[in-house]
């Protein structure tokens, strides 16, 4: 029984295109930073085209409200490894970061912030690093940080003491968000249910082999810092909260410690009652009563800091939503990602 030749087969408009061979990708996130980016792309394009290999430079905007985007396409006109993926709105930094990461086609992916304070220059060091021992991850360690101001410098020092201390010594002093993966080390963090990437934890938490390149962190080039105070406080709580169980431990510290001063004000108070010099206690017994209370409440804050997270986890919502990505044009609409 005879057979006609098929017709060959339409390709379907949600199949992948082929994609050429990309060594490196470089992610960078920025909001606002257009008085950045000239500066940027001066210094990182001539540090990535001295390489011999194929790079992306994927330049995520999060949501910029100035020049940023408008500043990205006219540098992309003149630079064709520069990729511009837009989300829908400003999701936060770590969100921008993980957009990138999800975008990027490199075998290496290095992420690195628009303000030069991290050297775009160090960047082929990591990429030869990592090719010649074979790791999977290589940091960017900060090795004098005189550029920033005292307040920067000892609360950095104290996040980055209190996070070993909790964490585990694997997470290497003073390394930021400027790093270098491997594509499996990039599979892996992409793996990971959690909802608040903390990626300067979250990354030596994998175990993958790595290393470190040193530099001195300059000053910013221009514009303002998107790390206020309280952005830096909120870093703090979700790298606690989300890689330890201490301020549980805490709290029942806490409770116990109280406890036992509670018994100590029961003894004071009966050997009081028994000389005779009783007197009325209206202050010692409010005090109690708010020590007893705010102890109470710390825990039970604690506790719905922990409930609140795991909410958050089960309900599986986006943390961004891409808006444009220009290497995908024709699939440009209701993007997003866990």
């Amino acid at each position: 029984m005879s057979t006609e030749p098929s017709e060959p087969s339409e390709p379907s408009e949600f199949s992948e295109p082929s994609e050429p061979s990309t060594t490196l990708s470089v992610v960078v996130p920025m909001y606002n930073e257009e008085d950045a980016l000239p500066a940027l792309v001066g210094r990182l394009r001539p540090a990535l085209d001295a390489m011999a290999v194929r790079y992306e430079v994927v330049a995520v905007d999060d949501g910029s409200k100035d020049r940023t985007a408008e500043l990205l396409t006219e540098f992309q006109a003149k630079w064709p490894e520069l990729r511009i993926v837009r989300l829908r709105g400003n999701s936060g930094h770590q969100a921008a970061l993980t957009a990138g990461l999800h975008s990027a086609l490199g075998a290496y992916v290095a992420s690195i912030d628009a303000d030069l304070q991290d050297p775009p220059e160090k960047i082929p060091e990591m990429l030869d690093l990592a090719r010649a021992d074979g790791l999977d991850i290589v940091y960017g360690v900060r090795a004098d940080r005189s550029t920033d101001t005292g307040f920067k410098r000892h609360t950095a020092g104290a996040y980055y003491w209190l996070v070993r201390r909790l964490v585990g010594k694997q997470v290497p002093a003073q390394a930021g968000d400027f790093r270098l993966l491997s594509r499996a080390a990039v599979e892996a963090v992409k793996a990971m249910p959690d909802q608040h990437q903390v990626y300067r934890l979250l990354v030596p938490w994998l175990g993958f082999p790595s290393g470190q390149v040193s530099y001195q962190r300059e000053e910013r080039v221009a514009g303002e810092t998107k790390y206020p105070l309280s952005k830096m406080l909120r870093l703090g709580v979700d790298s606690i909260i989300n890689f330890s169980a201490a301020p549980l431990r805490l709290a029942t510290w806490l409770g116990v410690a109280s406890f036992f001063g509670c018994l100590l004000m029961v003894g004071a108070t009966l050997a009081i009652y028994l000389k005779g010099q009783t007197v009325p206690g209206w202050t010692s017994l409010f005090i109690v009563m708010l020590f007893l209370g705010g102890v109470q409440l710390i825990c039970v804050g604690l506790l719905g800091e922990y409930i609140g997270r795991i909410y958050t986890a089960v309900q599986r919502r986006p943390t961004f939503f891409v808006g444009y990505d220009s290497h995908a044009p024709a699939r440009n609409t209701e993007r997003q990602a866990d």
